[in-house]
């Protein structure tokens, strides 16, 4: 399929459909690909492993015709890039978005692949949605659209092809996705098939921790890298951007731990106090009114800035965590970060370029493959208790994220002290080589 840029759709033709816009000149996908290639030339992978890797599998485009309210048609785009099944079956996000573009869902897929690879669970990447703006839909049209485009996956998706998940961002209403998209892969093939959808509402089998997956996973890895190398003291401050499902839960987390939060943001602005955010309060107010816009302070005696988001990520912090949106940092803010880690809550929120920058100026990046891949933990998690029939105990599934998180961050220690790398060379290297040695094993069919 061809990314070829094309002419934007006027808004007054359908406002359920978006323009396509220009794509950044440090695309998600160029970075993915930069990370890719330098571990690949540093394992000395062969040239037709190479080759198989730099493509994915399959991608697969639809069109999604639903039924608006009012009974107009509308034709909306559907995508799902699986990138690899090396190791498994393609497990991947539903991603719904006004301006979703097929370069950033397979920089995802192959995130997936890799993050998969490095916590040594069976799947592949894969990554997929339409191109709508959800927040135009009513919740009927919503269920339509999810509906028919999981219709029109009926030959691909399922507990051994392809699972879909929620997007790690996405908010409640990916739980509700995930409900109808099971329901409608459960009416065609006349059984209740659970593990086609991970991400699910509990009554219907999804598994308990997996709101927060994300954010625990980021926990852990955190106190091994503070721990390691020596940051923060005890009482490490944080800024974060991001407080939704990931940022959201990771400041709840860490401001219970005692980690002085000073930043945090959502799309409409950030908030900022040096001494520290009362988080409760903050996320309380946000749970109110929808935003950050307007909060009144928390009373601590110490005024809170309402400042921009850019802004935010550039004031001093032990750690920064960018947990929303991708290319946070690129090469024209790298310069002007002024914390001592940084931890990648979201996928790919430093861009190639910015990472060059940080890497010279000694901040240590966790990669996202690594830091947030609780999610994936979680997301196999469900697949097994589904596949199982069973439950998770809370106790055990925090448990079991815990060892899984802590071996893939030994691991990845061990290959970056052998081979005198940074965390995201040697987090890529061990899971470019786990995806290669699993494909030499299966052997090319061509």
């Amino acid at each position: 399929m061809s990314t070829t840029q094309e002419e934007p759709i006027a808004p007054e033709t359908n406002d359920f459909l978006p323009s396509t816009p220009v794509l950044d000149e440090e695309s998600p996908f160029a970075t993915m690909m930069s990370q890719f290639d330098r571990a690949a030339h540093k394992l000395g992978v062969d040239g037709d492993e190479y080759a198989i890797l730099r493509k994915p599998d399959r991608e697969i485009r639809v069109a999604v015709p639903v039924r608006m309210d009012d009974g107009s048609l509308s034709v909306f785009d559907g995508y799902r890039v699986q990138h690899n099944q090396g190791l498994g079956p393609f497990i991947g996000p539903l991603c719904v978005s006004p301006d979703l573009k097929l370069d950033e869902l397979r920089a995802l897929a192959a995130w997936t692949t890799w993050k998969c690879a490095l916590m040594n669970i069976p799947f592949g990447g894969a990554a997929g949605g339409f191109s709508v703006d959800a927040a135009k839909l009513s919740e009927s049209e919503l269920e339509r659209t999810v509906r028919r485009y999981t219709a029109n996956m009926l030959g691909t998706i399922g507990p051994d092809r392809d699972v879909f998940t929620p997007e790690v961002v996405a908010d409640t209403q990916a739980n509700q996705m995930m409900a109808w998209m099971m329901d409608t892969v459960s009416v065609h093939v006349r059984f209740a098939e659970t593990a086609t959808v991970t991400g699910k509402p509990q009554g219907l089998g999804g598994t308990i921790g997996h709101e927060d997956a994300v954010a625990q996973g980021l926990k852990v890895i955190l106190q091994l890298a503070l721990a390691r190398f020596k940051i923060g003291g005890k009482t490490p401050s944080i800024i974060i951007q991001g407080v939704g499902r990931v940022g959201g839960n990771l400041a709840r987390i860490l401001y219970d731990d005692g980690f002085i939060v000073r930043g945090i943001s959502d799309v409409h602005g950030a908030l900022f106090c040096e001494t520290g955010l009362n988080i409760p309060k903050v996320l309380a107010w946000r749970a109110e009114y929808g935003s950050l816009r307007e909060y009144p302070g928390d009373g601590k005696g110490s005024p809170n800035d309402h400042i921009r988001n850019e802004e935010m990520l550039t004031r001093p912090c032990d750690i920064l965590a960018p947990c929303a949106v991708a290319n946070a940092v690129t090469s024209r803010n790298a310069n002007n970060i002024n914390a001592k880690l940084v931890l990648e809550g979201a996928h790919g929120p430093v861009s190639a370029r910015g990472d060059s920058v940080l890497t010279e100026r000694g901040i240590t990046v966790i990669p996202d493959i690594l830091a947030n891949a609780g999610s994936a933990v979680a997301d196999y998690f469900e697949w097994v208790q589904n596949r199982q029939g069973m439950s998770w105990l809370e106790v055990v599934f925090a448990k079991r994220l815990r060892r899984f998180m802590t071996e893939a961050w030994d691991a990845v220690g061990v290959i970056q002290d052998e081979h005198d790398v940074s965390l995201r060379m040697a987090a890529n290297m061990l899971a470019v080589d786990r995806v290669v040695q699993a494909d030499k094993l299966r052997g090319i069919y061509a």
